[in-house]
């Protein structure tokens, strides 16, 4: 088959963005339509961005694009948790125990931007802006796209296409109507608000700038990170429904009263607390999996394909996974896209499904779990098993952030340690209890060696 000499991509988010470098450095010419306006051109209204959380998949990724240089000035490195209390107590737990361990803090605005001029730059990719896809016919290979500026709506022929269109993917819809396709989406009964903490009258950050900073309530949480012009973007994660739910804030005196009770320390620093909380939109969090992510010359990438929770800190991450994943497999079959699809459907599918998971998983542990002293003796056994067997032992969260171990691998291997630490943290309060030879023993008897290396 001859190798496509155009590829058109919609949806231009973070991963429609890096995937069209990766293709214009491949030779292709590049067409992406995004329904929104260009953020650098225009302003979208606030309340959905939840600050990104950079880590190593991601960095490989846009290291592979050649991008990460001018990324980096973006970015904020955030070394752990502060956990802050409701008696006021904070504690700050680390991510991992080396220097490099750490995840980076950084706009989706100026992320996005940049990834959209280096694109342009390439001389290659073409973006269209408020054109919205309407339909498929995918076996003439024509999409519909409106103008929403015009309301006009065109034909235009495409080789192969990407759908980068987020978790609201029209492309997968279209491929769903076809019966080529299903997913399940499955909402959360928890939603989200994002607000604003400014920075200090001198410009600083007003709390600890480098760490992603929480506040656990059991059944909801606040967290926080921090901005490059000093502010933090704050996101409350609630219930829909109940005692305690964004059905039960209606009025600012309800708003004011649970503040002044579940986050003192924190309410003095949102210094337009009712604005943000009743003008900002209240999003909705979910799962989405696809039974299959190509139909034809068709393919679903990035959360169009698995749009994810976001209590890992993955979806991006995961979604330039997949860029860099296709690009590599791109390259290994000489670009034979008819080769290289289902090879890249198949080495991604199950890798994003075990994240999804994961994610589910990390909500529990950011809101409720961190609460019980006995997840922090298990966090220091872990580092400890790991300082002990560097090669057999690595704690699932550093798994998933700090290495390109597969996903998969992470979980099971997750699931294996998990058992472990219960067995070690029982009837003892203090590592200097852990029978830590013990803990030896059991990693190397039910753990494989593992070569992996992050860095």
């Amino acid at each position: 088959m001859n190798k496509p000499k155009h590829i058109t991509v919609i949806g231009a988010g973070l991963v429609g963005s890096l995937q069209s470098i990766f293709l214009a450095q491949k030779g292709y010419q590049v067409t992406v339509f995004e329904q929104l306006p260009d953020i650098r051109k225009e302003s979208i209204p606030a309340g959905r961005s939840i600050n990104l959380a950079l880590a190593n998949r991601g960095i490989n990724a846009l290291k592979a694009a050649g991008v990460m240089d001018v990324i980096k000035p973006l970015l904020i490195p955030m070394k752990g948790r502060m956990l802050h209390q409701e008696s006021g107590q904070l504690q700050f737990q680390s991510y991992g125990q080396r220097p490099e361990e750490v995840i980076y803090s950084v706009s989706r605005a100026g992320l996005v931007s940049l990834l959209r001029d280096r694109a342009e730059a390439t001389g290659l990719v073409k973006f269209y802006f408020k054109h919205e896809l309407m339909a498929i016919d995918f076996d003439n290979k024509i999409i519909d796209i409106r103008n929403v500026t015009t309301e006009e709506t065109q034909n235009h022929d495409f080789e192969y296409l990407i759908g980068a269109d987020g978790g609201g993917s029209q492309v997968r819809e279209s491929m769903k109507a076809l019966k080529e396709t299903s997913f399940t989406s499955e909402l959360l009964n928890h939603s989200y608000k994002e607000l604003t903490i400014p920075p200090s009258e001198s410009g600083e950050h007003q709390m600890r700038r480098e760490a992603l900073h929480i506040w656990p309530r059991g059944e909801y949480m606040l967290i926080a990170l921090p901005n490059p012009d000093g502010s933090f973007t704050a996101t409350l994660f609630m219930p829909n429904e109940g005692e305690i739910s964004f059905y039960a804030i209606k009025t600012p005196v309800q708003l004011n009263l649970f503040f002044d009770k579940h986050f003192t320390d924190v309410k003095p620093l949102i210094a337009d607390l009712e604005t943000d909380y009743f003008n900002n939109p209240t999003g909705y969090l979910g799962t989405i999996r696809c039974d299959d992510w190509y139909h034809k010359e068709v393919v679903l990438i990035g959360d169009a394909a698995h749009a994810i929770v976001p209590f890992h800190g993955q979806g991006m991450n995961a979604g330039f996974e997949d860029c860099l994943a296709l690009n590599e497999i791109l390259t290994e079959s000489k670009e034979s896209w008819e080769q290289a699809l289902p090879v890249f459907v198949k080495s991604r599918m199950v890798n994003v499904n075990a994240i999804a998971d994961m994610a589910l998983e990390n909500y529990v542990e950011m809101r409720s779990t961190v609460r019980d002293p006995k997840f922090h003796l298990k966090k220091q056994i872990a580092f400890e098993l790991e300082r002990r067997q560097p090669n057999h032992f690595i704690p699932r969260y550093s798994m998933v952030m700090f290495h390109s171990i597969p996903y998969t691998d992470a979980q099971n291997r997750g699931k294996i340690q998990t058992k472990i630490l219960e067995q070690l943290s029982e009837h003892v309060t203090s590592l200097n209890e852990v029978d830590l030879v013990r803990g030896e023993r059991l990693v190397l008897q039910k753990l494989p060696r593992i070569d992996n290396q992050p860095y």
